[in-house]
């Protein structure tokens, strides 16, 4: 039997029991390794004190490198400058390195029009990224607290939640790790009188005209009092629930989305037929089954909306329940044309039997045109060129006519090889476009032509046309151009077939 080693059971003994709960937290749940260098943020107040002077306590077990990180909001004047130079003596005391990001939130919050404590959120962990994306750091640790996960969840649920929202904050998220968010913000001020270490308080705090600091101060320990002593802990218990069953539903939304939905230079395209589930599901099983398959079909199809605005929105804004069921409405019954605005500068549009989800163009300009153009080198007769043009994917190819016309039958653009001229372009309609179309005794505009197909303005956008020498001789739904046109003794044809590629 190995001897004991007294030095190490004497060490284990001074530490804090606080720093033991730490310390297996970090090496369990977020695999803290030796040598890895971790951010600690630094507020200056309380419970981000605790956690430097607990990765104190725990740098030389673990192995780790502790660094100082602070963010400068800039918003109290000297007394924000105080909280740095606080945190920077802190800082050298325990000989840690010492980063730091300043900006100015309150322009920050004026230019961007949001308020102060989100343009300050966005603004601090946008310099933790940083700081992990530079390689100063391979991670950042913040004070959460297992308060601060109640107050959160209480936040949510007051302004209308759902799933999502009630997982509140979570463990991990990016760059950034959360190790006291099982421990209570009292336990951590009566560690640090043991220490007999200092901290900063912040005035804005205790400001109870701040929905927060009402919910801090009044809310919860009304409830605790008077309802429930461990309605802290019963609201961290039903945030790691809902987390854990959130997890799950993003991932099989995910799966479906990546399934069902396209990518295209111009956003995300998907079927309108995908929202209609909830509503079109073949009678199968009892009523109650019936109601259950449609209630999660509809689930689902609210989380593919949140999710899809999610990755084409161009800047911060969170979508309500009524934003998402506009988008279903727009799907079960809107024409095509229809145009929905969402928060976080999202355009949804109708464009026949699809949504396409982008980024609205910002006030006072227009968002590119999907421009493509395409050089056509035609192929040998028996071969086939294929093209993608953004929302189609056509075939080309040129056969003998008169051995092969039959079985073209049911197809309905032939152009005579010989009446094509290079340079030959595929691309995208374009103002100014015209053609007199076989059959027809007049030239028109396409975009007439288009519109009498029933087309938006977006559609016709990225609707592709074949170009012969500067002319055009076909267009997507239309008869090929008269000059282009088949005629008696014709020898070879140039075939023009579609496939969706949605």
């Amino acid at each position: 039997m190995p001897a004991k080693n007294p030095a190490k059971k004497k060490a284990r003994a001074k530490r804090h029991a606080l720093a033991e709960i730490l310390r297996d937290s970090l090496r369990g749940r977020f695999g803290a390794c030796a040598g890895e260098r971790v951010g600690i943020g630094v507020s200056g107040g309380a419970d981000s004190v605790a956690l430097l002077r607990l990765f104190a306590e725990l740098r030389a077990g673990l192995g780790v490198v502790p660094c100082v990180v602070h963010f400068n909001h800039q918003l109290r004047g000297e007394a924000s400058d105080a909280d740095e130079k606080f945190v920077r003596q802190l800082a050298a005391q325990h000989d840690m390195e010492f980063f730091v990001g300043r900006e100015n939130i309150a322009a920050k919050a004026k230019r961007e029009r949001a308020n102060l404590e989100d343009a300050g959120r966005r603004a601090r962990y946008a310099y933790f990224e940083q700081l992990v994306r530079e390689g100063h750091v391979s991670r950042v640790a913040v004070a959460h607290t297992a308060d601060d996960q109640a107050e959160t969840v209480l936040a949510h649920i007051l302004r209308g939640t759902g799933l999502a929202g009630l997982a509140a904050i979570h463990p991990q998220s990016g760059g950034v790790f959360r190790p006291l968010l099982t421990i209570r913000r009292a336990a951590l001020r009566v560690y640090l009188r043991s220490m007999r270490q200092t901290w900063r308080e912040d005035a804005t705090n205790r400001d109870e005209t701040r929905t927060r600091s009402r919910i801090r101060h009044t809310l919860l320990p009304l409830l605790q009092k008077k309802f429930q002593p461990a309605t802290v802990e019963h609201l961290c218990q039903l945030a790691e629930l809902a987390r854990e069953d959130n997890a799950r539903l993003e991932f099989e939304c995910e799966l479906r989305l990546c399934a069902v939905s396209k990518e295209r230079p111009d956003g995300i395209a998907i079927a309108v037929r995908e929202f209609a589930l909830a509503t079109k599901l073949p009678k199968s099983g009892s009523q109650k089954e019936e109601e259950f398959r449609r209630e999660g079909a509809r689930a689902i199809a609210k989380r593919m909306v949140r999710q899809l605005a999610a990755r084409v929105k161009p800047h911060a804004g969170e979508l309500g329940a009524q934003h998402v069921e506009a988008v279903l409405h727009l799907a079960e019954h809107a024409h095509s044309g229809k145009i929905l605005q969402l928060p976080g500068g999202v355009e949804v549009r109708r464009e026949r039997d699809s949504l396409l989800f982008r980024a609205a163009a910002p006030a006072g300009r227009k968002l590119a045109q999907a421009n493509f153009s395409l050089s056509v080198t035609l192929p040998a007769p028996g071969q086939e060129l294929r093209f993608d043009t953004l929302s189609r994917i056509l075939h080309l190819r040129v056969i003998d006519w008169p051995s092969e016309g039959r079985e073209t039958s049911d197809t309905g653009a032939i152009l005579d090889c010989h009446r094509v001229r290079e340079p030959l372009l595929l691309r995208n309609w374009r103002p100014g476009d015209a053609m007199q179309p076989a059959g027809h005794q007049n030239r028109h505009t396409l975009a007439r032509l288009l519109n009498e197909l029933g087309l938006t303005r977006w559609e016709k956008e990225s609707w592709p046309v074949l170009e012969s020498a500067g002319i055009v001789a076909w267009a997507l739904g239309l008869p090929v151009a008269e000059e282009f046109a088949l005629r008696d003794g014709s020898r070879a044809a140039l075939v023009i077939t579609e496939e969706s590629s949605s």
